[in-house]
C-alpha cells in the first residue's frame, strides 16, 4: 500500500511536469491529483524535493536492474540514459528549476551503486580495504555523472549510445587496473 501512494505521487508529479514548471506544482496539487489527504503526502515525502528525488532512485533501480556487473555496466549506464531519456519533460523541468546539485545528488545515488557493484566484483578474490573500493567507485562516479549531465545540458540530442561506447573505450581495463594499483600500493605499507 505504501509504494502504491508514493508511485500515484510520482505518476501525478510526472504529468502535472507536462502542464506547468516545478516550481509552480504544490502539494495541493498533487495530493488533489491523486486524491489523498496531504497528510499522506507528508507521511511518504518531507516536501516535493523528497519525492523528485525518490522518482529519480526508483527509476533509476529499475533502469539498472540486473546490469551492475563487470560483463553488463555499459548496458547498466545505457539504460540509465534511456531511463533518463523516457522521462525526458520530467528531467529537463527539474534540472531547470531544482540546484545543480540536487540533481547531482540523484546522479551520484544511481551510479554509484552500479560502479560499486562492479568494483566488488573486481575485488571479490582480493582484500582491499572499504576505504579504497569507495574512492575508486567515487572517482568513477563523478566521471559518469559529468557526462550525463553535460549531456543533460546539451538537451539529451546526442545518441546515449554513442556516449556510452565512447565510456566503454575510455574505461576498457581502468577499474581492474585501478584495483591493482590499490593493491600494490598496500602491499608497500
Amino acid at each position: 500500500m505504501l509504494n502504491t501512494t508514493k508511485i500515484a505521487l510520482e505518476a501525478s508529479l510526472k504529468e502535472l511536469l507536462k502542464k506547468k514548471p516545478f516550481d509552480k506544482i504544490t502539494i495541493a496539487d498533487l495530493t488533489e491529483d491523486c486524491g489523498i489527504s496531504r497528510m499522506a503526502f507528508y507521511y511518504h515525502f518531507k516536501d516535493i524535493y523528497d519525492l523528485v528525488e525518490w522518482a529519480c532512485v526508483e527509476d533509476g533501480k529499475k533502469a539498472l536492474r540486473d546490469k551492475k556487473t563487470y560483463d553488463t555496466w555499459q548496458e547498466g549506464f545505457a539504460q540509465i540514459f534511456e531511463a533518463v531519456l523516457e522521462n525526458k519533460p520530467f528531467i529537463m523541468n527539474v534540472y531547470h528549476s531544482v540546484n545543480r546539485e540536487k540533481i547531482e545528488s540523484f546522479l551520484y545515488k544511481l551510479t554509484y551503486q552500479l560502479i560499486a557493484d562492479v568494483v566488488e566484483e573486481k575485488c571479490s578474490r582480493d582484500h582491499l580495504p572499504e576505504t579504497d573500493k569507495q574512492f575508486i567507485a567515487d572517482f568513477y562516479k563523478y566521471g559518469f555523472v559529468g557526462i550525463m549531465l553535460d549531456w543533460i545540458d546539451r538537451g539529451m540530442k546526442e545518441d546515449y549510445q554513442k556516449i556510452v561506447d565512447l565510456l566503454a573505450v575510455t574505461l576498457h581495463g581502468n577499474i581492474a587496473n585501478s584495483i591493482r594499483n590499490f593493491e600494490q600500493e598496500n602491499e608497500k605499507i
